[in-house]
C-alpha cells in the first residue's frame, strides 16, 4: 500500500518531478521565514512587504483552486502565506494607529 501511494505521489502531474511541486515547496522559506518575524517588534514590519505576501498568498491560493491538476502544495503554501500576511499586517496597524503613544514628562529643575 505505502509504495504504491509514493508512486502515486511520484508520478502525478503536480508531483516531484516537476516544477509545480519544487516551486510551491521552495516558496514555504518565504512562510517560514515571515513566521520567524512573529518574534520581531510591529515598527521593524514593512507595510509594502507583508502587502505583497498577503496579496500572493490570497491570490495564489484562489488560482490554485482553479488549475489542473489540483496542486495542493501551492494552496497550502499560499494560504499560510496569506494568513502569516494578514497577522503581520495586522500587529503593524494595531502599533501605529491603535496604541496610545505614552508621551514622557520631564519636570525641569
Amino acid at each position: 500500500m505505502a509504495a504504491a501511494t509514493l508512486k502515486a505521489f511520484w508520478n502525478h502531474p503536480a508531483g516531484p518531478k516537476t516544477i509545480h511541486f519544487w516551486a510551491p515547496t521552495f516558496k514555504w522559506g518565504i512562510t517560514i521565514a515571515n513566521i520567524a518575524d512573529f518574534s520581531k517588534p510591529p515598527e521593524k514590519l514593512s507595510y509594502p512587504q507583508q502587502l505583497a505576501v498577503t496579496a500572493t498568498g490570497v491570490t495564489w491560493s484562489r488560482y490554485s483552486t482553479v488549475i489542473r491538476p489540483k496542486n495542493w502544495n501551492l494552496f497550502t503554501v499560499n494560504v499560510f502565506m496569506g494568513a502569516t500576511g494578514i497577522y503581520q499586517l495586522s500587529r503593524k496597524i494595531k502599533q501605529d494607529y491603535f496604541q496610545e503613544k505614552s508621551v514622557e514628562i520631564t519636570k525641569e529643575v
